[in-house]
């Protein structure tokens, strides 16, 4: 079919080209060449009638003219074709043509005229105009190729013909009877070849009209087969896609019965096509568990002439459960109607099923977060119960007099519980590093008086080791800046604390630096110590959580491996970071940066200062309740508050102290969170819904989260004192009240 609408392309093509300018000029040329012989037959067929005049030279002469003029045409039509294809100009060639005609127009009046000037009879008369007419019918022929050429022709001819006749008379002269035979003839002559030459152009036109319609047709015939196949060949495809699609397909029509079903529907839904064809799709897919309004929903878009995809619950013809996401487009007639609807489905139960298996791994790592926070929070408050009377009792053993043996027994209490406190404080910070929290808080402070605050803290045990601990100040340092004291304070006790662990000979020497730039104030410090050093293989190790550069390091110094990587991670939280490099047997030098910020505020005045100035406190007079349920924390905040002269009360649940709240109106109350019967939460929003004048109540709580003390203030608690608790930190808390 394509070759047939390629032929009737090329027919058409052939046709347009045949009748342009140029193609009607190029058949002129041929056609005139073509009939060359013929003519030169009919003039050596009158050439008898030159004898019959006694002149046949003359005769003679007028014939071989004719023959030049045939000779002068033809010869240059021949080549007209050729110098056509190389583009020659095409008006330069027609008007070389018409000169031709010219020429050989005149050779055909030299025929006519030389006979007239010799014959007077009325044959030569007939014969003359016998030949200009058969002359002018034969130029007719070319007039819808070439009419300037042929209207030249019959323009020679015509003027000819009464050249002649204005001969005859003039030399022979006419008789008005034979004048009027003449006068009639060339009449008849003229009207005969031209409606010759008009019946010619009419059947030409005809003919063209005719044969360009035809080869339209043709060609329009050939295209429409052509699109009918293309249509044919795609409809074919579309059938064979949605026959063999591996998802499900049907069509219902503008009622919503099912008309068509492909294969895959069989396979999924096991309705063969005589079971389907004919139902809706709701009546025969959906069942008890299908949500309604998700049909409801296909049905209106539908309705509405819209798209609509969805996921829906269907059963199978053997009531087999499954999840199917359906996409359904309406088709549209030319009215805008639905004429018919077709749907794609997919079977998603595996998808369902992973989905519903994602929601519960979910809820389980959602559960098993809560179970984590809720166990160190346990954790932290069992633990931190005890070492609160642990290391407070140590504290005050210390005040007591005591032998040198019984202080250094003391000394080691206390220096293993606070061990054992940093390590569970290491815990803590970094299951909050792990939930992605922060524990950044930004205040003003004296970053020097914060870094010898952590140093003073060290340096007895580096006295101990008989090892120096210097601080070297490389630039001058700025009385305030903005930032977390606490957590610098952390990561040197971190860091050099780990240097004098590590160092047996020598000593540490804490580097100082800082640079301004960009509002902020960039702060170095470099740790160096004289120590072990560390193999280069392990030095990408030392900061991962749980590990040391040997595991005889952990069995001969100690600790948990944590410090170095909380370290880094709180100095990354403050726009920094932490390296290290080292030489095994002659030291390590742990490089901290700092981001900090300029403060115009001064420096609040240190803990030491505050407790020096707090430690005389008298309050002599003032209620106070304790709610604690451990006997030995009690002992405890019965010893810290000895000296103030407060009038102390003592809860051992929430309910009692809910009651002694209420019984005895005390000035201020430390309620602890965790209690039998009542916890120290809900005793408070018992004791604020309580009609009595309302106490200020501090929180005593082994439960250090920022949740917990949240909490505590959204219950109504007006302070946070974290266990352990030391004496400074609760006289500097009632100071402060």
């Amino acid at each position: 079919m394509a070759t047939e609408l390629e032929q009737a392309k090329k027919r058409l093509e052939q046709y347009e080209a045949r009748h342009s300018p140029s193609g009607l000029l190029r058949r002129y040329a041929r056609q005139r060449v073509k009939y060359c012989w013929l003519r030169q037959i009919f003039t050596l067929g009158v050439t008898p009638v030159f004898f019959l005049t006694g002149q046949p030279f003359t005769g003679l002469l007028a014939i071989a003219l004719l023959i030049v003029g045939e000779a002068v045409d033809c010869g240059f039509l021949k080549l007209l074709p050729n110098r056509l294809s190389q583009s020659e100009n095409l008006a330069r060639l027609r008007h070389l043509s018409t000169l031709t005609a010219l020429v050989h127009s005149l050779t055909v009046a030299a025929v006519v005229l030389l006979p007239a000037g010799l014959e007077s009879s009325s044959a030569a008369i007939a014969f003359s105009l016998a030949f200009l007419v058969a002359a002018g019918i034969n130029s007719s022929f070319s007039l819808s190729f070439h009419p300037v050429a042929t209207y030249v022709r019959l323009a020679v001819i015509l003027i000819t013909a009464l050249a002649f006749i204005a001969i005859h008379i003039a030399r022979f002269g006419l008789t008005l009877t034979e004048f009027w035979y003449v006068f009639f003839a060339f009449g008849l002559s003229v009207f005969t070849v031209n409606a010759f030459a008009n019946q010619m152009q009419i059947a030409f036109k005809r003919k063209l009209l005719f044969n360009k319609e035809t080869l339209k047709q043709s060609f329009n015939i050939a295209l429409t087969h052509q699109e009918l196949q293309n249509q044919e060949t795609e409809n074919r495809k579309l059938a064979l896609v949605a026959e063999n699609a591996s998802d499900s397909i049907f069509i219902t029509n503008a009622e919503g019965v099912i008309i068509w079903i492909n294969d895959a529907f069989t396979r999924l839904t096991e309705y063969t096509p005589k079971d389907a064809i004919g139902q809706t799709p709701a009546k025969l897919l959906n069942g008890p568990e299908t949500d309604q309004t998700v049909s409801d929903a296909i049905a209106t878009a539908i309705a509405e002439a819209r798209p609509m995809r969805a996921e829906i619950f269907n059963l199978t013809k053997s009531g087999e459960h499954i999840w199917v996401e359906t996409n359904q487009v309406p088709v549209l007639d030319q009215d805008g109607q639905v004429e018919m609807v077709l749907a794609i489905e997919r079977n998603i139960s595996a998808a369902k099923r992973h989905e519903a298996e994602l929601d519960a791994a979910k809820c389980a790592a959602e559960n098993g977060e809560r179970a984590k926070a809720q166990f160190l929070a346990t954790m932290s408050h069992e633990i931190r119960t005890p070492m609160n009377g642990i290391i407070g009792m140590a504290d005050l053993l210390s005040d007591t007099a005591m032998t040198r043996e019984h202080r250094n027994y003391v000394n080691t209490i206390k220096f293993s519980a606070e061990a054992l406190l940093r390590i569970i404080n290491d815990i803590l910070d970094f299951s909050k590093f792990d939930a992605g929290k922060s524990i950044i808080s930004l205040e003003d402070f004296n970053l020097l008086g914060c870094i010898e605050s952590a140093l003073s803290i060290l340096r007895p045990k580096a006295l101990e080791k008989g090892i120096f601990l210097d601080l070297d100040c490389l630039t001058p340092i700025p009385e305030a800046l903005l930032g977390d004291a606490g957590r610098i304070r952390q990561i040197l006790i971190n860091i050099v604390g780990n240097a004098i662990k590590f160092t047996q000979n020598g000593g540490v020497t804490l580097q100082l630096s800082l640079v301004q730039k960009a509002g902020k104030v960039i702060v170095n410090l470099d740790v160096k110590d004289t120590g072990i050093g560390i193999e280069e293989n392990q030095l990408n190790l030392i900061f991962d959580e749980f590990s040391q550069a040997d595991g005889e390091i952990t069995r001969k110094f100690g600790g948990t491996g944590l410090g170095l990587t909380i370290s880094r991670l709180l100095a990354r939280e403050m726009g920094g970071d932490i390296t290290v490099t080292s030489e095994p047997g002659h030291g390590s030098t742990f490089s901290i940066q700092l981001t900090l910020y300029p403060s115009a505020a001064k420096p609040s005045s240190t803990d030491e200062d505050e407790t020096s100035a707090a430690l005389e406190l008298k309050l002599p007079g003032i209620k106070a309740l304790v709610a604690e349920d451990n006997m030995t924390n009690q002992l405890l905040m019965k010893t810290y508050l000895k000296d103030t002269e407060m009038d102390v009360l003592y809860a051992r649940d929430g309910v009692e102290a809910v009651k002694l709240a209420k019984r005895h109106g005390p000035r201020i109350i430390f309620m602890d969170m965790s209690m039998p019967e009542m916890g120290g939460v809900e005793a408070t929003r018992a004791i604020r819904k309580a009609d009595i004048p309302q106490p200020t109540i501090i929180a005593l709580t082994a439960n250090v989260f920022a949740s917990d003390k949240a909490a505590c203030l959204s219950a109504g608690m007006d302070g946070f004192l974290p266990k352990p608790l030391k004496r400074r930190d609760l006289i500097n808390c009632l100071s402060q009240l």
